[in-house]
């Protein structure tokens, strides 16, 4: 029986080991399960928010009856949003949406007869409604990613992270571009300008019969 001892100490070393890992392995698959679940809501808002734009672009050029740089600022940020494949992709193309988004609205609230337009009022709304429940989503996303990054960086999580391939996942933060409320001069030849960025917004004319 005593030469079987060692073997004994072995194997329970081994198992508690064992218990230790698979107990450790589990925790970090539920807290990413987390981070892709709370990532899912945010996409889910983000696309709705994207689907919501080309009514309320439609709406403010055929208002306007002429083109508008912004117009194609924001077709290009709904297009990398669109074949945007990682997290990464998503934060940062969402963040051009942000602020093209930005540029749109104050040319909106620059323009009388915009703001008398039912239609564009109503999409307003509906847009700031789903702003509402993006910041949600990204408060709760930022949230459960932050417990999870610092989660696989404790020890001994850190080791079993490393051979599993659990890696750090990319906070929701805001670009200064769309932190920074953007000014228009809605002058002949006016510039819309914010941080990096400067449109040209036409003057609407009217013509007297």
């Amino acid at each position: 029986m005593r030469r079987w001892t060692p073997l004994l100490v072995v194997v329970g070393i081994v198992v508690v080991l064992g218990l230790i890992l698979g107990g450790t392995y589990n925790s970090m698959v539920d807290k990413r399960g987390q981070v892709d679940r709370s990532f899912a809501d945010l996409d889910a808002q983000l696309q709705r928010r994207n689907d919501l734009i080309p009514n309320l672009v439609n709406a403010v050029r055929g208002a306007l009856g002429q083109e508008q740089a912004v117009f194609g600022e924001i077709a290009r940020a709904r297009e990398n949003y669109a074949g945007a494949r990682t997290d990464q992709q998503k934060i940062d193309a969402a963040n051009q949406v942000d602020g093209a988004i930005g540029r749109l609205l104050v040319i909106v609230e620059n323009y009388p007869q915009l703001q008398s337009n039912q239609n564009i009022r109503d999409l307003q709304v509906q847009l700031e409604g789903t702003e509402n429940r993006i910041a949600q989503s990204r408060r709760d996303y930022n949230a459960v990613t932050t417990s999870y990054n610092v989660s696989i960086q404790h020890f001994p999580r850190s080791l079993v992270a490393g051979l599993f391939g659990f890696d750090k996942r990319p906070l929701f933060t805001a670009q200064t571009e769309a932190r920074n409320a953007p000014t228009v001069d809605l002058g002949n030849n006016a510039t819309s300008t914010t941080p990096g960025a400067t449109t040209t917004v036409p003057t609407a004319t009217t013509t007297s019969r």
